[in-house]
């Protein structure tokens, strides 16, 4: 059981240890699961996603100076995006960030702000400065939009959307190919997992807490937020059908083929994104990966601040390598 006090009517932990959610594996995934993400990542890159400053001189911190960017992706969906650039200092690398689910339009400059990089914020499809077009914002409603079946399920115009966002940045920033990394949190991570097995444009990666990973065991396991959502949702309509399409969206499948390096901070305890799921994205990954292991996700715990602190300082290593 859970070493912290908390309000849950379950074990975030769901009884694993460190060296049990370390052997969790994962789905082989259907046997078209490649040809489908190649297929779909050559569609979307006839898209041109056209990158316009939508607003310039937003607040950032000493040192940088921010805007607001639109740019178009698939299916005639417009994303906004915020972007920092070092003021009078030319960049070194580029740094994609995921958010997790309840991100909000307006959200403060972030604290990890590594030197000499240029930092876009993307938002992915009806969420933050990317909603609208009849794509509901709230995290339950979001996850299934569209789940009847792989080809109108909501999280592949999501991974679509991450693509377009690297050619965005590279439209703005030419000089910055072959130098391009991305950070992704919670539905961000998640995504990130789909996305860039088969997106050679970005070359380091880091997870924290990701989504996604191991649908048939998440399926098995009650949490909070969206994949309760996705959990009672199964069970109305029946777990074989939600699986026909969640299996071409498993993010631990997706693992089996990132061949870059992988830098992952993954949780003991977690009452939103279970940790098993979390590992067995981890765990599939095939080449260099490093691992930072964190006593919650999800969840204030005493210490967070000195352990993500540390975090920080390992990220701000890692990516110094682009």
């Amino acid at each position: 059981m859970s070493e912290f006090e908390h309000p849950f009517s379950f074990d975030p932990t769901y009884g694993y240890s460190l060296d049990t959610l370390l052997a969790v594996g994962a789905p082989d995934g259907p046997a078209d699961f490649v040809s489908f993400w190649e297929e779909r990542r050559e569609q979307a890159m006839k898209q041109v996603p056209a990158p316009r400053i939508a607003r310039s001189g937003i607040p950032a911190p000493e040192g940088w100076k921010g805007c607001q960017v639109r740019f178009d992706s698939t299916g005639g969906v417009e994303l906004g995006a915020v972007l920092y650039e070092p003021d009078g200092i030319p960049p070194r690398r580029g740094l994609i960030f995921g958010h997790g689910y309840g991100v909000e339009e307006n959200e403060p400059p972030p604290d990890f702000l590594p030197s000499e990089s240029v930092l876009f914020f993307p938002y992915a499809r009806g969420l933050g400065l990317s909603g609208g077009g009849g794509i509901p914002r709230e995290p339950a409603r979001h996850v299934l939009h569209g789940i009847e079946s792989r080809d109108t399920y909501l999280h592949g115009g999501c991974v679509d959307d991450l693509w377009m966002s690297v050619s965005a940045l590279l439209e703005i920033f030419p000089a910055l190919e072959g130098r391009l990394g991305y950070l992704g949190i919670s539905f961000g991570g998640g995504i990130g997992a789909l996305a860039l097995p088969w997106e050679p444009r970005v070359g380091r990666v880091h997870f924290n807490v990701p989504s996604f990973g191991n649908h048939p065991l998440r399926l098995t396991m009650p949490t909070h937020g969206s994949g309760e959502a996705v959990r009672r949702y199964a069970r109305r309509r029946g777990d074989e059908k939600t699986i026909a399409t969640l299996q071409y969206f498993d993010a631990a499948t997706a693992a089996r083929y990132l061949d870059r390096p992988v830098h992952a901070a993954l949780a003991l305890f977690d009452p939103f994104v279970t940790p098993a799921g979390q590992f067995s994205i981890y765990n599939a990954l095939p080449g260099e990966k490093s691992l930072f292991v964190l006593d919650a996700g999800h969840f204030e715990y005493p210490g967070q601040t000195e352990r993500e602190w540390a975090l920080r300082t390992e990220l701000e290593a890692y990516f110094s390598h682009l």
